[in-house]
């Protein structure tokens, strides 16, 4: 009889073991996974706030010239950062290169990221003068005064599937 309760308090011994170790996997595995939630949640929103330099721009009607070369030195600043340079073959939505591109009234598309490109860019559009409506003035006293006004552009992006960033940034002037 002694046997048998020793053997009772052994296995008994062990199931209780058995119990804790089964406990522990299943908080190990649950924290585990809300980490890995928490993780996911802090990816998405570095995301959206990177998406959010480019996307504010959308929809808008009176982005400037001014606009794009903040766009596009928020958009050379990441490919400096992640290596690429101009000459970058690997420029599509598989990784992390941005392209900023703005189209004239003629319709000639341009890069306006590329090294050099963004003082050209004020010297070529944003100096010159124009009396056409689609222009904003910049003085803000005169609808007349037709010193000091700019082109303005509607902005589209392009966000990779892959990656879920903006890879692509065009401005069409209007």
């Amino acid at each position: 009889m002694e046997n048998a309760s020793k053997a009772l308090l052994m296995a008994a011994g062990v199931l209780i073991g058995v119990l804790i170790l089964s406990l522990a996997v299943y908080l190990f595995t649950t924290f585990g996974a809300t980490s890995a939630e928490l993780h996911q949640l802090n990816e998405e929103n570095d995301i959206h706030e990177f998406n959010i330099q480019f996307t504010q721009y959308e929809g808008k009607t009176d982005v400037t010239i001014y606009d794009i070369i903040t766009v596009a030195g928020l958009a050379r600043n990441n490919n400096e950062y992640y290596g690429y340079n101009d000459d970058t073959d690997s420029k599509n939505q598989n990784n992390f290169y941005i392209t900023v591109n703005f189209v004239g009234r003629e319709n000639n598309l341009q890069r306006a990221d590329k090294k050099d490109r963004l003082t050209e860019l004020l010297t070529e559009e944003a100096l010159t003068q124009n009396t056409d409506e689609s222009y904003q003035t910049i003085s803000g006293n005169s609808a007349t005064d037709t010193t000091n006004r700019l082109p303005t552009y509607r902005c589209e992006t392009t966000i990779s599937t892959v990656t879920g960033r903006v890879y692509r940034v065009n401005f069409y002037q209007k």
